[in-house]
């Protein structure tokens, strides 16, 4: 199939529709980012500086970093497990283990949050089990990492499938031909031709755990300085009318959304190009 040839805009409509597109891009996008940091900065930096350096934003700061540093690695190991199966093998019920991965995505993260409070609350059977051992579950961070795996979790998988799909197992039958193992086979084969399109799933699940709202306020609590991350104590901030500090905890997460944004820039175009390669090369 020849590739889609992009042409320039002819004629004043075309023209228009492009720039309507940029105007609701600034309006939408680009003026509300910009305002978050004009707020954050309005006091000055020496009201930045102490709002930053508050006991409750540090904590808040390290506990998302922390929820993202334990769930990236642990969503990673789970989609390339994931797509390596439903790629290399066809068992039965592998049609209904490509529809489970979505889950999540047609779940609201609130009720997702809401589930995890039953099962791991007090009252349920779990959550009750853990209790009799003095471990908490729920109201504390081990829920606020079980939530946010669950919400993050197809993201991996999702991105892998289509490119082990498109990029074909031919190296790997040869890998396995020459007398290679299982370890060698991935490592020195499978690992590389997935490299970047692994990176874009790792910077994707990284941006959404670090941000989810919904999943986490059922499951936290919001009990400052031990269940609020980053996007929960923007909330918390904003309605105990601490409007700087609500604003330099959102220009964190803003910062944080752009620098996601270059990586997963970076990322898709490395992808792109090693899939066009791939195409050229069965052609």
């Amino acid at each position: 199939m020849a590739a889609h040839t992009l042409r320039k805009p002819q004629g004043w409509q075309q023209w228009l529709l492009i720039a309507l597109g940029l105007v609701l891009v600034a309006l939408l996008l680009l003026v509300p980012l910009a305002l978050i940091f004009v707020k954050a900065l309005s006091g000055g930096l020496d009201l930045l500086t102490a709002n930053l350096s508050e006991d409750f934003m540090v904590h808040a700061i390290l506990l998302t970093l922390a929820v993202a540093a334990i769930t990236v690695p642990v969503n990673m190991v789970f989609g390339i497990l994931l797509a390596w199966c439903v790629t290399h093998y066809d068992f039965r019920g592998r049609k209904l283990l490509l529809t489970l991965i979505d889950i999540p995505y047609a779940v609201s993260p609130v009720v997702a949050g809401l589930c995890y409070l039953v099962v791991y609350g007090i009252e349920g059977m779990v959550g009750s089990w853990f209790a009799s051992r003095d471990i908490q579950i729920i109201f504390a961070w081990p829920g606020i990492v079980l939530v946010t795996l669950f919400v993050t979790s197809p993201y991996v998988a999702r991105i892998l499938i289509p490119v082990m799909q498109v990029q074909g197992r031919d190296e790997e039958y040869a890998a396995l031909t020459l007398g290679a193992s299982g370890w060698q086979l991935f490592r020195h084969v499978s690992l590389p031709k997935i490299k970047w399109a692994l990176l874009y799933g790792v910077i994707v699940t990284n941006a959404r755990a670090v941000g989810e709202f919904g999943a986490v306020a059922v499951v936290s609590g919001t009990i400052m300085n031990r269940t609020l991350t980053l996007p929960l104590l923007v909330e918390q901030l904003n309605n105990d009318y601490k409007t700087a500090a609500a604003f330099t905890a959102a220009a964190l997460l803003a910062c944080m959304a752009l620098l996601t944004l270059v990586l997963k820039t970076i990322a898709e175009w490395r992808q792109e190009r090693l899939l066009r390669g791939a195409r050229e090369v069965e052609q």
